[in-house]
């Protein structure tokens, strides 16, 4: 029962569900879309059911309407998902590329800095904001 356990419980298997659940959701608000644009084409060429067409006593009236169906799917799909999406995608990854642009400080640096900021005040020279011959801890503004 344990193995079971754990196979049910692995992240990939919960994802996958996650995403067929949520793409037969998805198919039935395209299925409907397209359902719409279908009787829109029905208002202005007539009835977008092709399913009595035949050519020779070859019925392709199935056939049509379903590839009508397809393309019209395909069509909903790319503008409403795919499209968006990518334009997402390609904003998220150039913000993460000028994030990972920046230079990241290191404690190395910190200290190095802390460092020469000591040496100039042990030598006598004034840091930036401390006025000459100042206690060395104290800052004045100029």
């Amino acid at each position: 029962m344990t193995g079971f356990r754990d196979f049910l419980m692995r992240g990939n298997l919960v994802d996958l569900a996650v995403a067929v659940i949520i793409g037969t959701a998805f198919a039935a608000v395209v299925k409907a879309f397209t359902g719409m644009i279908m009787d829109i084409i029905g208002k202005f060429g007539g009835v977008p059911d092709f399913s009595s067409t035949s050519i020779y006593g070859i019925s392709v009236g199935v056939f049509i309407t379903a590839l009508l169906s397809f393309v019209l799917t395909a069509a909903v799909v790319y503008w409403l998902v795919v499209i968006p999406f990518t334009n997402i995608s390609a904003r998220l990854k150039k913000q993460e590329e000028q994030v990972e642009a920046a230079p990241a400080v290191t404690s190395e640096d910190l200290l190095t800095e802390i460092r020469d900021l000591l040496r100039q005040q042990a030598v006598g020279n004034p840091t930036p904001g401390q006025v000459p011959g100042s206690f060395p801890g104290q800052v004045t503004e100029r």
